[in-house]
Formats: C-alpha cells, structure tokens, sequence
C-alpha cells in the first residue's frame, strides 16, 4: 500500500464531508438540528449538473449546485423557524424531498433515471491526482475558515448565543430567527458545495449519488462535539476508513463483506464512545415561540 497514494486518495474522498460537516456545525451550534445534510448535498450535484449542462461552464455549475442547497435550506429553515415543525420530522422530509425531486427531474431533463449525461468539470490531470481542482483546495480550508467565523466575529458569537441561551440572546437585542435563518442557509451552501464537488469530479450526476455521505457528516460533527476543527478531523478519520476499504478491496485475505463493513463500522464505534459524552448545544432542536 502506496502512503503518499492513500494519504492523496483519503483527501479526495474527505472533501464532500468537510464542506457537509462545516455546514452542520454552524446550523447545530444555532440550535438547529441538521438531519438535512443529505438532502442538502444530493439538491447541490443535481444543481450544479444541470446548470453546467445547459451552460457548459463548471463554474456556473457551482453556482447553481449552491442555488440549489440554499432553496432546499429555506424550506427547511421556514418549516422548523417560521413554523416550528419538528426539526428532526422535517429533516427526514427534506431528504426524502431530495431524492424525489432530483429523480424527477432527472428524468425530466435528461430522459434517465439513473444518470445525466457527462458534463464539463475540473480537474483531469492525471498527474495532479485530482489536486487541479478547485474545490478540493476550498474544501481543505473551509473548517478552518468556519472555526474563525464561528469564534472571531460577531455573527459567530450570535451562532453560539443563539443555539446556547435564545432567551438572552433575544434580551440583548439578537434577533434569534434571523441569525438561525442565515445559519441554516448557510449550512445548506456549504453542504450543497460537498454535493457539487462529488458531481463535477465525476463529470456527471448519478440518482442518489451522495450515498448517505451527509450521515456520515453529521456523525462527525457530533464525533467532534460541534467544533469545526474536531469536525474536520473526524471527517478525515471517516475518509481514512473509506480509503482503506477501496484499497483492501483487491486483498483476498479478508472477506469483501468485513472490508465493506469499515467504514460504517467505525462510524459506530466512534459515536457509541462519543455520545453520552459529548454536550450538544443547549437550545439544539429547542422549538422557540
């Protein structure tokens, strides 16, 4: 086993749960529960393969797939903040949602429903490994942008104020729906980001091609206790597990159902000795009046 090839194809696999993760921990530190990752980066790909089909720039791409995740995010924030729904109901829904809709329109634009055509994408340098793509290098720097967003401004400190004690943060003046409003949004373009990176690597979108990607990711941001660095981390940990299935995969000496088994696996394990330990933001899933 090659380390500098592990080490290359481990980054690669851990871009769509950073980008996943960074956006769950700003939604749940403003006390918001992000069940919806899922759905958030399955809207993304969708998105970003239809705009850059019709426009064959990859970049518009990217901005479509994060169109995408910020209307799927506005549902959500609308149903839980404006209509306090239940956050964990409605995140199953807008998963659900996600994979109805892009399965529709799938077959409405592209008269398939299992995968678009190929469009144009970044990267393709052999050479590179995949590290001429734009977004890998945004997805390496997103958490720690996020750990500076969430601890050095003013928009972070309301994050925190909000999703910890709402009530103060209401009595100083923070309006306590606004800023869960921007959170949400938030978190849904930096998630659909992981989704629009896993299309445009491609080259294409495939029905539910973020196969549960947005689980893992919010696994890791509770692994991480709702901090964008240990988020980030256990999102590298996850990916680690990933590359080693993949490269056990050839190996004969271990059965293909315990190597396919790894990664769920330690995702498990991981939470089993988190959970119990691990403090959530106070006000997290709290419906507010």
């Amino acid at each position: 086993m090659n380390p500098i090839s592990f080490v290359t194809q481990m980054i690669r696999i851990a871009i769509p749960y950073l980008f996943a993760a960074s956006g769950g921990v700003v939604a749940e530190r403003a006390g918001i529960v992000s069940l919806t990752l899922e759905g958030f980066m399955l809207s993304g790909a969708f998105a970003a393969v239809l705009g850059t089909n019709y426009s064959g720039s990859p970049w518009v791409g990217v901005l479509s797939g994060v169109l995408g995740g910020l209307i799927f995010a506005l549902i959500h924030a609308v149903a839980t903040i404006r209509y306090r729904a239940d956050q964990v109901v409605v995140g199953v829904a807008i998963n659900l949602l996600a994979i109805g809709v892009t399965r529709f329109f799938l077959k409405l634009f592209f008269a398939s429903s299992s995968n678009s055509p190929r469009v144009a994408g970044f990267g393709g340098n052999i050479n590179m490994a995949g590290f001429d793509n734009p977004l890998l290098w945004l997805g390496i720097i997103v958490a720690p942008v996020m750990a500076f967003v969430i601890y050095k401004t003013p928009f972070g400190l309301r994050v925190r104020a909000v999703g910890e004690h709402p009530d103060a943060a209401e009595s100083v003046g923070v309006s306590v729906k606004r800023v869960r409003y921007a959170a949400v949004a938030l978190s849904g373009m930096l998630a659909a980001l992981g989704g629009v990176y896993l299309a445009l690597d491609q080259h294409q979108f495939t029905d539910q091609m973020t196969a549960g990607r947005g689980f893992i990711a919010i696994s890791a941001v509770i692994f991480g206790r709702w901090d964008p660095i240990r988020a980030a981390l256990a999102c590298l940990l996850f990916a680690a597990a990933e590359t080693l299935q993949i490269q056990l995969q050839g190996s004969h000496a271990i059965p293909s159902q315990f190597i396919e088994m790894i990664p769920y696996a330690l995702v498990i394990i991981a939470l089993a000795g988190v959970v119990g330990r691990a403090i959530p933001p106070a006000a997290l899933g709290r419906v507010e009046d």
